[in-house]
């Protein structure tokens, strides 16, 4: 069985938290206090995590480095008050550098009873096998 430890436990909550601030500052109109809390509880969840060595190792890998900077420049424009553009880049980069566990997500997703129904059905199936395929996990 898979041990995790309480700093990752710790971790797994921030990175929730950070999810739900995100998601609440997009429901209230691009709030940008709460986005720019849910990217500081999401980015300091992954760290908690992974550690801050391989955090940083995952932002900044060479072959991640345009990925990393669109992500960070969104996270920055947010701060600076323009929520909607900010966001807009955060996710471009935000896909770009998690685009690897997409295949493990949709593997996973496709197991599980109910969702995994859904995979059956033929657009979304189209869907999943173009992003299955699409980038191989780094």
């Amino acid at each position: 069985m898979l041990s995790v430890s309480d700093g990752q436990k710790i971790g797994i909550g921030l990175t929730g938290f950070g999810a739900f601030f995100l998601f609440l500052g997009m429901i209230f109109f691009f709030d940008r206090v709460l986005l720019a809390f849910g990217n500081l509880l999401f980015i300091s969840g992954l760290s908690f995590i992974i550690g801050l060595q391989r955090t940083f190792n995952f932002f900044f890998q060479r072959h991640k480095i345009k990925s990393s900077g669109f992500f960070f420049t969104g996270i920055f424009i947010v701060l600076l008050g323009w929520p909607l553009i900010g966001m807009l880049i955060e996710t471009y980069g935000f896909f770009l550098l998690f685009s690897g566990f997409f295949p493990v997500i949709i593997n996973f997703l496709r197991r599980i009873p109910v969702i995994g129904r859904l995979f059956d059905i033929p657009i979304i199936n189209k869907f999943a096998e173009k992003m299955e395929g699409q980038h191989p996990m780094v």
